[in-house]
């Protein structure tokens, strides 16, 4: 597994995190901060993809 998708799924959840926690005090930064996370996130996932796709894993 490429460490690109390690690291944009890690993006991903530290996005949810501060979208979620963001909503529940009514802070709009943080949710698209949080909204912003989750879209870096997956696109460096399907990097990793495509990395291990290309390598043949």
């Amino acid at each position: 597994m490429d460490k690109d998708r390690i690291v944009g799924s890690g993006k991903q959840i530290k996005g949810a995190v501060k979208q979620v926690v963001g909503k529940a005090v009514g802070d709009a930064k943080l949710e698209s901060e949080g909204k912003a996370d989750r879209i870096e996130g997956k696109v460096q996932n399907t990097i990793g993809g495509l990395k291990d796709t290309l390598k043949g894993k």
